[in-house]
């Protein structure tokens, strides 16, 4: 059966075959880590499984490890059903990056898209309380952010030494009587 098919048809689909293996290969691997681009269509990981998981809109600048970034952490309206007074920000204990106040601002945001970037329009003035151990973030706004507009969280950082994907959860204080917090959402980061 071999000796039937001619050289040429034997060599042409061992090169389709063998370039087949090369793009796939270049497709799914950098060198020895998976491409996050990749990664992210296939599946998302999350580390820690919240049972009503909602995933938020985020944007960042880089994805490079130690890099200079800005992320915009964004809550849409369709994200939220009530004014928000107290906005809680939990970081993963891995996420290495120096976080402080200055470096934190809180505004009513414009969502970007393919021919537009995500930008603030109007900041709010807030206080931003941050943990020693820096895995968690306090924002206490000076008025509630209402719930008819795009708002977001915005982070002017180092991003972190290590690359992975960082889980980075929101809770929300309403205004009201009993002064409980309630899961938000979450911002599944990736860097490179």
């Amino acid at each position: 059966m071999v000796k039937s098919r001619s050289w040429f048809q034997l060599n042409k689909i061992k090169s389709i075959g063998l370039s087949a293996g090369i793009i796939a290969t270049c497709l799914i691997f950098d060198g020895n880590k998976p491409k996050a681009s990749l990664a992210n269509s296939l599946m998302e990981f999350r580390w820690e499984n919240i049972g009503n998981y909602r995933k938020l809109y985020y944007s960042q600048s880089s994805k490079e490890k130690r890099d200079r970034a800005t992320y915009y952490l964004v809550m849409r309206p369709t994200d939220r059903k009530t004014a928000i007074l107290k906005l809680t920000i939990k970081m993963p204990e891995h996420f290495d990056a120096r976080i402080t106040p200055k470096n934190l601002t809180l505004c009513k945001v414009t969502i970007g898209g393919m021919l537009s970037k995500t930008k603030c329009e109007e900041k709010i003035p807030a206080i931003f309380e941050i943990a020693k151990n820096q895995s968690e973030i306090e924002i206490f706004p000076e008025r509630p952010i209402p719930v008819n507009d795009g708002y977001a969280v915005v982070m002017k950082i180092f991003n972190p030494n290590k690359a992975g994907m960082f889980q980075i959860n929101a809770m929300a204080q309403a205004p009201g009587d009993i002064p409980v917090s309630g899961y938000l959402g979450s911002w599944n980061i990736d860097i490179e």
